[in-house]
């Protein structure tokens, strides 16, 4: 039992502090819930040091009573102490090392009443929850998000299971082709045993595996302008992981038309870019697709991956970026690639970025215009070619 000098509050070890609470000392624990999630020491209480310090008379016995903090090293204690003692408690301890240390001398923890949800939740999320930026209530948000992502193939693949991962409450995923065995090289969500079956059961059934927490449509269908509507209802965000132009141009029309951003990515042979079009929210200050590519190019500068080949990772590495944004944006934290477009070389391991500004003439999302309706993209991409 010492004392901290200038404080005036004692630092108990782990075994005093379970003799002082068998004693009759009034043991509370400030760590947050899904802290106290992973084993809290026997007998304490539970009470957020936030909380606890807001309101002490509405938690904490008499100012008179024994009261011995603990959190998860030893430091929030020791502080919440010093507050309370400014508060008029005057019989005060914490305990040095914490839970940590409760442990190491093997005393008794138990498990909070939570039910298999709630412990589910607060131990698989521990690592978000530890995030200043995200937190339990950042995650919860998480939970109730709900991500389009069109594609089931190299780009949807390692997209998808990082945000089945991260606790995305609902994934619609949406794509009409079957697995094929040269899918197997880059599209990790599939396995041997799926060849031939439906891209979307298929990611279904792995990331329900993965994460049996969270809803996963599966929308075995083309996405076409008479379906796209639909498909977007209740979604926060889009990634488009397509392989085709037609796709690109009818996803940011219709993100446009819903206000809803946009997470894009296009990779062949070593190299891949993804940026992020926010047009749909923010007409004049963030670009859409159109405004970095007002016409498609022509087919032979725009070869699909059966045609030019594909480094197996790379489409990893650009939905990885992909699901980065996602989260970024469901969260609102950091800086979205909006505005600009992330060019990565494999071969030479490079990142470049290019600015992307709005343009003022787009031909949709152009401050004040109209959305001008859906057209035939597949004969507008021929017709451009």
């Amino acid at each position: 039992m010492t004392d901290n000098p200038g404080m005036s509050i004692r630092e108990l070890t782990p075994e005093q502090a379970r003799a002082r609470q068998q004693a009759g000392a009034a043991m509370i624990d400030v760590r947050e819930a899904h802290e106290r999630a992973a084993g809290m020491a026997e007998g304490a209480r539970g009470v957020a040091g936030g909380e606890l310090l807001a309101a002490p008379g509405s938690v904490l016995p008499s100012p008179e009573q024994e009261i011995i903090l603990i959190c998860q090293s030893g430091r929030r204690s020791l502080d919440a102490a010093v507050a309370l003692q400014a508060a008029g408690y005057t019989r005060l301890a914490s305990v040095a090392g914490g839970t940590v240390a409760w442990r190491a001398a093997g005393l008794p923890l138990v498990q909070p009443g939570l039910d298999a949800g709630e412990r589910d939740f607060y131990d698989r999320y521990s690592r978000h929850l530890l995030l200043p930026q995200v937190g339990e209530a950042g995650q919860r948000r998480l939970q109730r998000s709900c991500v389009l992502v069109v594609g089931a193939g190299g780009l949807g693949a390692p997209a998808a299971f990082y945000l089945a991962a991260a606790g995305v409450g609902r994934l619609r995923i949406v794509d009409d082709d079957v697995v094929e065995r040269s899918n197997l090289q880059r599209q990790i969500i599939h396995t041997d045993a799926a060849i031939g079956s439906a891209k979307v059961e298929s990611a279904r059934a792995r990331l329900l595996a993965l994460n049996p927490h969270i809803e996963v449509e599966a929308v075995a269908q083309r996405v076409t302008s008479a379906n796209v509507d639909a498909l977007m209802e209740g979604v926060d965000v889009v990634l488009d992981g397509s392989d085709n132009f037609p796709l690109r141009y009818l996803l940011n029309d219709a993100c446009i038309k819903h206000a809803r951003p946009l997470v894009y990515a296009a990779i062949e042979r070593f190299d891949g870019q993804v940026g992020v079009f926010d047009a749909g929210r923010r007409r004049g200050q963030a670009p859409c697709y159109r405004c970095l590519f007002p016409e498609p190019p022509p087919p032979e500068f725009a070869p699909n991956c059966a045609e030019a080949g594909v480094l197996g990772v790379l489409p990893g590495l650009a939905g990885v970026i992909q699901a980065t944004e996602v989260l970024k944006l469901l969260l609102e934290i950091g800086q979205p690639l909006a505005g600009r477009l992330l060019r990565f070389d494999a071969l030479g391991m490079r990142f470049a970025e290019t600015r992307v500004p709005a343009d003022p003439g787009c031909a949709v999302c152009a401050p004040g215009r109209a959305f001008p309706g859906y057209i035939d993209y597949a004969a507008f991409c021929a017709h451009r070619g």
